[in-house]
């Protein structure tokens, strides 16, 4: 399936705002098809001479509602570091994933979120949980798996999970007091 910005549904697209549906375990070819295409197209936006090149815009993540799917299929690359400060990569083909647990602190991206289906900037504070725990199947470990994130990585996996229920970044932002400050909350 080609996946790129012009095959992208946008938020003025009633779709978006659809929920999704779980998948039945074990993926089926075209489920396990869907999560590979999302997942090449994250790890292929980051690569500049390619996102160029297929019309691809830079992410960490994918729903598969945002290419017309209403199924809970999503796919994340995303860069961090660990408690010594080395650089690491999470990446995960994920079906049917949920959160089991969150803290109650919140974090929060300075620069604000943005999202593949949304072309319009919206400025202003998305407070998410700063820790999670969830439980999906992962293509890529071909396994259930448990996962605690923090920081930037629980952040991209509460976007992406939001898209299952219809929910996009921007619902979250205070109209009145965009850049208001949660105190507690951490800044990423």
């Amino acid at each position: 399936m080609l996946i790129n910005n012009d095959t992208i549904i946008k938020d003025d697209n009633p779709l978006i705002r659809e929920k999704s549906q779980e998948v039945e375990l074990p993926l089926s070819a075209e489920n396990e098809q869907i999560l590979r295409d999302m997942f090449k197209y994250v790890k292929d936006s980051t690569n500049e001479e390619l996102a160029k090149k297929e019309n691809l815009r830079a992410a960490v993540g994918i729903s598969a509602i945002q290419i017309g799917i209403p199924r809970k299929l999503t796919a994340v690359i995303v860069p961090d570091v660990d408690k010594d400060g080395n650089d690491i990569r999470w990446e995960f083909m994920l079906a049917n994933p949920k959160i089991t647990s969150s803290s109650i602190q919140k974090a929060f991206l300075t620069g604000g979120e943005g999202c593949l289906s949304v072309v319009e900037d919206h400025p202003g504070f998305v407070y998410r949980s700063a820790r999670i725990t969830f439980e999906a199947y992962d293509l890529i470990r071909k396994q259930n798996i448990r996962v605690r994130a923090r920081g930037y990585l629980a952040i991209v996996l509460q976007h992406e999970f939001e898209h299952f229920d219809g929910t996009l970044f921007y619902d979250h932002i205070d109209p009145k007091n965009p850049y208001h400050k949660i105190p507690g909350a951490i800044e990423i």
